[in-house]
């Protein structure tokens, strides 16, 4: 009963709260329907299902990368392999749903060397979707292990007085 939902992801608020801080316009392609494909259904050619509702989507014939290859915004960053299809533990994610939220999927989108229209909005609708938006929070693939649990020593934290 995910789609009663809907209303959330075709009129979010974070890309109009993104405006009243810091003065960047929000798309105006509502409803928006890029969300709708990124969050809901999938996107055309990725990772598409005929399910209508938020989950983790994994198209298993795009190959793996190596860590050390990947790109930490994934689809957006130009690694087809990456968030949204599938989730690794570099994605960066945070930051991938900022920019996807404020129109990146408007504008065209490298995958395997080509430029590619994905269709879902214009250009014009989102003026500050290729500024790079980010949480300020790095994450890369090479701060996790390669075998699971994936997580590192954490560091240590100040020493006891």
């Amino acid at each position: 009963q995910d789609a009663r939902f809907a209303v959330y992801v075709t009129n979010p608020t974070v890309p109009a709260l993104l405006q009243s801080l810091f003065n960047v316009q929000a798309p105006s392609n509502i409803p928006r329907t890029d969300l709708v494909a990124a969050f809901l259904t999938g996107i055309d050619g990725l990772n598409k299902t005929t399910a209508t509702a938020e989950m983790l989507r994994l198209n298993t014939s795009i190959a793996p990368i190596q860590s050390s290859l990947q790109n930490n915004l994934g689809v957006i960053g130009g690694d087809a392999a990456g968030y949204p299809n599938g989730r690794r533990p570099g994605d960066d994610v945070v930051d991938i749903v900022l920019r996807v939220a404020m129109g990146r999927l408007c504008h065209p989108v490298t995958l395997g060397g080509k430029q590619i229209d994905l269709g879902l909005c214009n250009p014009s609708d989102a003026p500050v979707g290729l500024a790079p938006l980010t949480d300020g929070a790095l994450v890369k693939a090479s701060d996790f292990d390669q075998q699971f649990p994936y997580l590192t020593t954490p560091v240590p934290g100040s020493p006891a007085n």
